[in-house]
């Protein structure tokens, strides 16, 4: 079971998950999550400066940053993830969100194959604001690829390392969404209240779009698929959800 924790100035509850990010993120109640997505993908450091204007003018505190969408311009080896991970973090430890290496913030991070962007950059970002009528939860799942829990080397972990026929990717996506639905599970929701379900892979889904995806409810909402790769060499078929009620864009 996952284990979960309350980030009281957050106001929001969350998957306990690596120094880098959480497994997912849930509003308490009285509040909401609301996603902004920038309408072209800004720097990380940029970035950062937009969320806090944009937090600032809604009244909000830079501790209701909850998750965000990243895109990198290629995959990471081990070590390059790890300290790409610590630049990252070291603005959730100033803004007072992350602590002894427990992070709150739950993230997806995958990598264009078409038009890649120069460096790391923001897609878009959640937070919380209140709101005392919805009765719906809302939450972001973490973005999780086709390794196993536990140790620093990627490539012991991946399912089917280094395989990509059709039953290679079928098994990697049903261990996908199986932590989907664990995460989910920990936070109280199901795919019946998910809003948006996104895939990242550069291959075929086809031969299990249906049986695995579909038949679960994951896609009654459509399906957005990016023809992107994870974040770390080797990995190859990443998935995240949503149940957020409220988006915008930022021109």
């Amino acid at each position: 079971m996952d284990e979960t924790a309350i980030f009281k100035k957050g106001s929001y509850r969350y998957i306990r998950g690596p120094f880098q990010y959480s497994g997912g993120v849930a509003a308490e109640p009285g509040f909401i999550i609301e996603r902004a997505r920038f309408l072209q993908a800004i720097s990380i450091k940029h970035g950062f400066e937009a969320i806090e204007a944009h937090l600032t003018g809604l009244g909000r505190p830079l501790a209701s940053f909850c998750a965000c969408e990243l895109r990198s311009p290629e995959p990471f080896d081990d070590a390059g993830f790890v300290t790409f991970n610590r630049v990252y973090v070291n603005t959730l430890e100033k803004w007072g969100i992350f602590k002894n290496d427990d992070n709150p913030v739950a993230r997806s991070n995958v990598c264009p194959v078409a038009n890649p962007p120069p460096e790391p950059m923001f897609h878009s970002f959640s937070y919380t604001i209140p709101d005392d009528e919805s009765a719906a939860k809302s939450f972001v799942i973490s973005g999780s690829a086709e390794a196993r829990e536990g140790g620093e080397n990627y490539g012991e972990r991946i399912i089917r390392n280094g395989e990509t026929t059709p039953d290679a990717m079928r098994e990697k996506a049903k261990y996908v969404l199986n932590t989907m639905e664990s995460r989910m599970s920990a936070l109280g929701v199901g795919w019946d209240q998910v809003t948006a379900t996104q895939v990242y892979t550069v291959y075929d889904i086809h031969s299990f779009l249906g049986d695995e995806i579909v038949d679960r409810g994951a896609a009654d909402y459509g399906l957005t698929w990016y023809y992107a790769r994870p974040p770390v060499s080797g990995l190859d078929y990443e998935m995240d959800v949503r149940g957020v009620h409220r988006e915008k864009f930022i021109f």
